[in-house]
């Protein structure tokens, strides 16, 4: 057996799961599950039609670099939202089962497993797919804590260089999980310049891009950042995006990777023989969604509609800060927030998700401690209902 895998934590869901087994939820409320970030509006009709009109892919094997049609409608989508020019579909972008295989996958083709000191630069809370795809590649994971006093950002330059010296991939993830924290230009600046220096790759996590309050002001991307710096090669920079929150669609598994060509080569190779190619019927489903922004809209105004529903429910008893995007309000908690998350179960029948289990331990501190990551993912209805319990399990602590 593989004797990296004892390295592995359990997911954080395993870990709430077990939290609250021990409470009993009250028999005469309907449970509100607001912990998972599994996206509850309706999948687009016409998504769906065009699935059903393609079904006789199944009886196609797929190719690795996917269909020419999807990479160049991707190419494109990608030039239109982050104002980009000259992507090249044919070696720039693949698409992918969804984000989290590629950011899995990526990393097992970046890394050496043979260096024994390399590092993987995490957030500090984190996706946990990035800590286990650098332990099971070799590396070893170095988080970043993202600072309350800073509104959540990350200090990246506070990063010693001893450590820099031995990273061998960064992980990013902008708009933030959980914190919605979007990256700013100077950010990126500096980490493209540590990347030159140091040469490491960058693993752009941007799920979340497409999810938003601002329509003027959609989070910049990292290929947008680059782009705006100079960078036209995209060097040592790979962006892993999906269409699961974007169109509700986290059954489809259809997302892409995009960015550096050398690095897209090798991760093409590595997936050749890691048997991720998209199932043709799924391609075709994914270009018609590519191709159209209108319920993307529709959705957007959804969440927008339900931030600021939950948010003025709260405002007395819980202060809320609107995430800059994502569907995620990351809020403190009164008390600690194992306990709380533990206690709104057993007598709301509400469930969040504890921030201290989605973060580790790290420089002297867990920066998920006291928070609450609250996935505002199902109706506006629930949502408010949901809100209304909150309240008055906080009412009942004064």
């Amino acid at each position: 057996m593989n004797p990296r895998l004892d390295l592995l934590q359990p997911y954080p869901f395993e870990r709430l799961r077990a939290l609250l087994k021990v409470c009993q939820a009250p028999s005469n409320l309907k449970g509100i599950q607001l912990s998972i970030g599994e996206p509850r509006h309706a999948a687009p009709g016409f998504v769906r039609q065009a699935l059903c009109d393609h079904l006789d892919g199944l009886s196609n094997y797929p190719a690795t670099i996917g269909r020419e049609d999807l990479r160049q409608t991707i190419s494109q989508w990608l030039e239109s939202r982050f104002r980009l020019s000259g992507l090249d579909a044919a070696t720039q972008v693949i698409p992918t089962l969804g984000s989290r295989e590629a950011l899995f996958s990526l990393a097992q083709s970046v890394l050496n497993p043979e260096e024994q000191d390399a590092l993987v630069l995490c957030p500090n809370p984190f996706y946990q797919i990035y800590e286990g795809a650098a332990l099971l590649a070799g590396a070893k994971p170095w988080f970043i804590n993202a600072d309350p006093q800073q509104g959540y950002t990350l200090p990246w330059q506070t990063i010693p260089n001893a450590i820099w010296e031995r990273v061998r991939m960064v992980y990013t993830c902008s708009p933030g999980n959980p914190t919605g924290v979007v990256m700013t230009l100077e950010e990126w600046r500096y980490l493209f310049q540590q990347s030159d220096r140091y040469g490491f790759v960058i693993a752009a996590d941007e799920c979340y891009s497409e999810i938003y309050s601002d329509a003027a002001q959609p989070p910049l991307g990292a290929l947008e950042a680059a782009h705006r710096l100079g960078r036209r090669d995209f060097k040592n920079l790979v962006i892993l995006g999906s269409l699961s929150k974007r169109s509700n669609l986290p059954g489809l598994r259809s997302g892409y990777a995009a960015g550096d060509v050398d690095i897209m080569r090798r991760f093409t190779l590595y997936r050749t023989y890691h048997g991720s190619a998209m199932s043709p019927s799924v391609q075709m489903a994914s270009m018609a969604a590519w191709q159209d922004e209108i319920h993307v809209i529709e959705n957007r105004r959804q969440y927008r509609e339900k931030f600021i529903a939950f948010r003025d429910i709260l405002a007395d008893v819980l202060p809320l800060e609107m995430p800059a995007a994502g569907f995620y309000y990351w809020a403190k908690t009164p008390i600690d927030d194992q306990a709380f998350v533990q206690k709104l179960f057993s007598e709301q029948h509400v469930t969040l998700l504890p921030g201290s289990l989605l973060a580790r331990e790290a420089h002297g501190t867990n920066p998920g401690l006291n928070h609450v990551r609250i996935a505002l993912v199902g109706s506006i209805e629930e949502t408010c209902e949901a809100a209304a319990r909150i309240k008055t399990c906080l009412l009942s602590l004064k």
